[in-house]
């Protein structure tokens, strides 16, 4: 049995639904202090902002862009122990528009210096070894064998990566693509051979990394997300391959999902996609409502080739689009639990 150890999975990820007002705006009901928010405006075209803690919760990146962190306006002004307050800024609370954020907790936070080949520079994060993830800002050096600490005390299993001062694509670590291949989360491109995780599979301690702008140039500051896989809250090294039927594949998680991210890996032309069990069409499940993380468009509803069903231990594909079920092709997902199967006293869990 899949228990877990995180009877409410909510206490550490949640989804928020609200709509905009255009004036600085108090959101409550995510259920803790979220550390990393990643925000999509529904029903217009518009960037997918991630904000952290560690960076500065005001500040953010573009998941769909290259783009440097950006400093400016008023975003996300503060935090609460029950949700964040958005200002007016209107990517993150144009009126009348309608939203949606995905947030993590992590909460633990400290600094200290790399370790492995070159000189040892500064990093500082922020963790939750509960739910297997962290926030690790680093100062890159400029010689392979660099190693991140991240204080998971788990191996990662995804690792998403971006400078902060140069337009460098994101690259995004997966265990099952192994560590001499890389995406990027701002595009469509297919899996590639890569040296920015210098051929060497994270540890339960630290990560190591290549040279090179995109993730370890002297000097430059970069962001890492990493993540674990926890039983019955997380799965992030998922993978499976399509069947091109619209009878789909069934993926296991061992919970009840809440949200959903996966990507084609071999067919560069095809979104990365993201649905969750709060923003299907009146409810339902199966989900069709995706928004895509290196897009700018808006909600892709009622998707009939692109359904998903969030089961009670896993993901059951109804749709057999190119975009999550070609046939033979190769599937990476990450997924995130509503309520595990199972809890930590061997009975099942309540769903919320």
């Amino acid at each position: 049995m899949a228990y877990s150890t995180i009877p409410k999975s909510s206490s550490y990820f949640n989804t928020k639904l609200y709509t905009g007002t255009g004036s600085s705006q108090v959101l409550t009901g995510v259920g803790f202090s979220p550390d990393l928010i990643w925000t999509a405006t529904r029903n217009e075209s518009e960037i997918r902002p991630m904000n952290d803690s560690v960076n500065g919760i005001n500040n953010y990146l573009r998941s769909n862009d290259s783009d440097t962190l950006e400093t400016s306006g008023t975003n996300i002004t503060a935090q609460s122990s029950d949700g964040y307050t958005v200002g007016t800024t209107d990517r993150f609370n144009q009126s009348s528009n309608s939203f949606v954020s995905w947030n993590w907790k992590a909460g633990t936070t400290g600094s200290g210096t790399s370790s492995g080949s070159g000189t040892g520079k500064a990093y500082s994060y922020s963790v939750s070894t509960t739910s297997g993830f962290s926030i690790v800002k680093y100062v890159g050096n400029g010689t392979a064998g660099h190693t991140i600490p991240h204080h998971l005390g788990a191996v990662p299993k995804m690792i998403i990566a971006k400078n902060l001062g140069r337009g460098e694509h994101w690259r995004v670590y997966q265990s099952s693509l192994g560590n001499a291949h890389k995406l990027n989360l701002n595009n469509t491109t297919a899996s590639a051979s890569a040296t920015e995780w210098n051929s060497t599979t994270p540890t339960s301690s630290v990560f190591s990394i290549g040279t090179g702008e995109q993730i370890n140039y002297n000097n430059d500051n970069y962001i890492a997300y990493c993540f674990a896989d926890v039983q019955g809250f997380s799965k992030v090294s998922g993978s499976y391959y399509g069947n091109g039927n619209s009878n789909g594949i069934f993926l296991y998680c061992g919970f009840k999902p809440a949200f959903i991210v996966l990507k084609n890996t071999i067919d560069g032309a095809k979104n990365w996609e993201m649905l969750d069990n709060k923003r299907p069409s009146s409810g339902q499940n199966p989900a069709d409502d995706i928004l895509f993380p290196d897009t700018v468009d808006a909600e892709s509803a009622s998707q009939t080739d692109r359904l998903v069903d969030f089961v009670s231990n896993g993901v059951k594909i109804r749709g057999n689009s190119a975009q999550m079920n070609a046939n033979g092709q190769k599937f990476i997902f990450m997924a995130f639990a509503e309520a595990p199967l199972v809890g930590s006293n061997n009975v099942p869990t309540n769903a919320r």
